[in-house]
């Protein structure tokens, strides 16, 4: 693709760069003209949703029976199994993981009430990765092990890219899926139920505008997705005012909804003003280790901030600018009415490595604001 980026992996940079290129990396770039998204027609619901529960873990089995209350889900979307709960798989454990979710929601679903369903809820911390594959990746596109030999090379293509595709089992054959993981059990709940609470909370013409950051840091490497930062101002039909800031302003922002960020850590305290359905990421090498073993800020940090979904790398990604969340498409199709599953898992080219974390169905721009016509947020090009 165009954007790719092949400069070096952004735990690799030193902490302190020099002054010449810290002033660079401060000053804006140029606005990039707006990538056509696609007109939705529609997102995914309860009914689409598998859930897969931990029997081994007490932490899955208190945050699934909340999920699926929260969600209403009927016994035949949820499948109990017996997993390790540590933090990387192998690939023997994770192919009995996939062969247990194949026969409960596959295309050959065995048992009394066979449910094919469209994505996953995994109601875990634990695993997150599959060798150096996110658990997430490998269930969508399969594990990938010639990845592992070296994790800064390209990975497999997603063709659930900046689709506008609402059904991603019957038209690619794979589910995409994000685990319900936080801090605690009672973080993880608080999570759920702001991703419920967050439905059609931004729907409506006649609210306040919600803040869509685009922060600027003075770390050139993880700063690479500035080149993808669409001009700033308010997009008034859709009431969200996109802001191009440096990261020590996001504190005092208010009515936050997305926070696109490349850093070491998460630029999260003191949390920001979030709205329920808040999506926030930051570009480094390990955001998906949960574990925190790199020394690196992680989707969790954000999940405890009040963030509904976010995003992270398991394994060394280098800077690819496709292993990370492209923040025009993310939130092109978030505030069209796409969950934060659709709108994350659309937003990234190659997510084999790509852990994502959130409520999976929180919608709070549905039902759509956007005419129904194909469109572009930005101006029509030439």
């Amino acid at each position: 693709m165009a954007w790719a980026q092949t400069a070096p992996a952004a735990s690799a940079v030193p902490s302190a760069a020099p002054a010449r290129a810290q002033a660079q990396a401060a000053s804006a770039p140029p606005p990039r003209p707006w990538l056509p998204i696609p007109r939705l027609g529609g997102r995914l619901s309860a009914a689409d949703i598998g859930l897969v529960i931990n029997t081994a873990d007490p932490y899955s089995v208190a945050v699934g029976r909340h999920y699926i209350a929260a969600r209403g889900l009927k016994p035949a979307q949820v499948l109990r199994l017996r997993l390790p709960t540590k933090a990387v798989l192998s690939r023997e454990e994770f192919e009995a993981l996939a062969q247990a979710i194949e026969q409960r929601f596959g295309a050959d679903a065995q048992g009394p009430q066979p449910v094919k369903v469209q994505a996953l809820a995994l109601a875990w911390q634990a695993p997150y990765a599959v060798e150096c594959n996110s658990i997430t990746g490998a269930l969508a596109l399969g594990f990938d092990a010639e990845l592992c030999r070296d994790s800064c090379k390209p990975s497999r293509v997603s063709r659930y890219f900046n689709a506008a595709t609402t059904r991603p089992f019957t038209a690619l054959g794979w589910r995409p899926a994000m685990l319900l993981a936080a801090p605690t059990v009672a973080a993880a709940q608080a999570l759920i139920d702001r991703g419920v609470a967050s439905d059609g909370s931004l729907a409506t013409s006649d609210r306040e505008p919600v803040a869509a950051m685009l922060l600027l840091t003075d770390d050139p490497a993880r700063s690479v997705r500035r080149v993808l930062y669409p001009e700033p101002g308010l997009r008034r039909p859709l009431g969200v005012d996109l802001r191009m800031v440096p990261a020590a302003e996001l504190p005092a922002a208010r009515r936050v909804v997305m926070v696109t960020t490349g850093s070491l850590q998460v630029p999260a305290v003191p949390a920001p003003d979030w709205v329920p359905g808040g999506l926030g990421d930051h570009l480094t090498s390990y955001g998906g280790d949960l574990q925190g073993t790199h020394g690196q800020g992680t989707v969790l940090e954000w999940i405890a901030s009040g963030a509904t979904a976010s995003h992270g790398s398991v394994s060394e990604p280098c800077n690819h600018l496709q292993k990370f969340p492209h923040p025009q498409v993310l939130l092109g199709h978030y505030v069209q009415g796409a969950t934060a599953l659709e709108a994350y898992w659309k937003s990234v080219a190659w997510p084999q490595q790509s852990l994502f974390v959130g409520e999976p169905l929180a919608a709070p721009f549905s039902p759509p604001l956007l005419p129904a016509r194909p469109t572009l947020l930005g101006p029509t090009p030439p």
